[in-house]
């Protein structure tokens, strides 16, 4: 069973850019959205993707009891939007948080919760049927502006079985 993924910003946005959004949806059980996300998102440029998307159909997803920031996160000094997913998914074990922010990654490592980032969401869509190869993919969103190792890119295509 795939569980609910409380999604952050960067993933949407990424995403949104290669027209991927929709897997954020179809492949877990439930999707959220912190509020602070939205947020975040809505501070954007008028015309992007992320955001047109979010004003609409994406809105469907937007919660407000995500709200709260637990503490022990606060401590760590991230965004709104990765301190709401965080905290949401440590305090619901039915949840998986969706971020690539490398700060929020370290801390849910700390932490003990559950992460997952864009790579990993790809990955998961292929398995799955959703999509048939992720190297195009990846190429789409190193251009749209994902930074990322290539030594995790090769790793990632041999999990893939497209090397």
């Amino acid at each position: 069973m795939i569980k609910r993924w409380i999604i952050d910003s960067s993933p949407l946005i990424l995403l949104s850019k290669i027209g991927q959004v929709a897997l954020l949806h179809e492949l877990p059980d439930e999707m959220v959205i912190p509020a602070g996300v939205a947020q975040e998102i809505q501070c954007g440029a008028k015309n992007d993707v992320a955001r047109r998307w979010l004003e609409n159909e994406g809105n469907l997803w937007v919660q407000e009891q995500t709200n709260n920031v637990i503490p022990l996160i606060s401590t760590w000094l991230l965004g709104l939007g990765e301190s709401q997913v965080l905290s949401y998914v440590h305090t619901h074990s039915d949840c998986v948080g969706i971020v690539d922010d490398r700060a929020a990654r370290n801390c849910a490592s700390a932490l003990n919760i559950p992460v997952r980032g864009t790579l990993g969401v790809l990955l998961l869509a292929k398995k799955n049927g959703k999509i048939a190869k992720i190297k195009p993919l990846l190429t789409q969103l190193q251009n749209v502006g994902l930074r990322i190792n290539m030594k995790l890119i090769d790793e990632a295509l041999k999990l893939a079985e497209e090397n």
